[in-house]
């Protein structure tokens, strides 16, 4: 079972001060977390700078490359490669808080998991 992680769910520990590799293991048994590599590009342009979304992006970056797998796609976009990466057969969710990019996940029959309350992740199946 596998996870695919966006470009905002790896910033969540900076910007909405979620444990999001705690709150993976407390809803699903994921036995591999994956990132497209469109998502790692994202995050290594959002990184370069001195904001506070740089920042996000750089913690976010660091925490991909440690704990997730990345993986190729036909894509060139980050939401398109997150949603090609959500529709293979090993993948069982999506994690994102982008409300375009949830329609389009639950609409390929993609379960999301998304941030909920203040620094909480929920399944949302439909």
């Amino acid at each position: 079972m596998s996870v695919v992680m966006d470009t905002n769910a790896l910033m969540m520990p900076v910007e909405c001060d979620v444990r999001v590799f705690e709150e993976l293991e407390r809803l699903v048994d994921a036995t591999e977390l994956l990132v497209p590599e469109a998502v790692l590009d994202e995050l290594a342009k959002l990184a370069d700078g001195a904001s506070e979304e740089a920042a996000a992006a750089s913690v976010g970056l660091d925490l991909a490359r440690e704990r997730c797998r990345a993986v190729p796609h036909e894509a060139d976009y980050a939401d398109d490669a997150v949603l090609e990466v959500g529709e293979r057969e090993e993948v069982t969710h999506a994690v994102t808080n982008d409300g375009p990019l949830q329609r389009r996940l639950l609409a390929a029959g993609v379960p999301v998991i998304s941030l909920r309350a203040r620094n909480k992740l929920a399944v949302t199946q439909s």
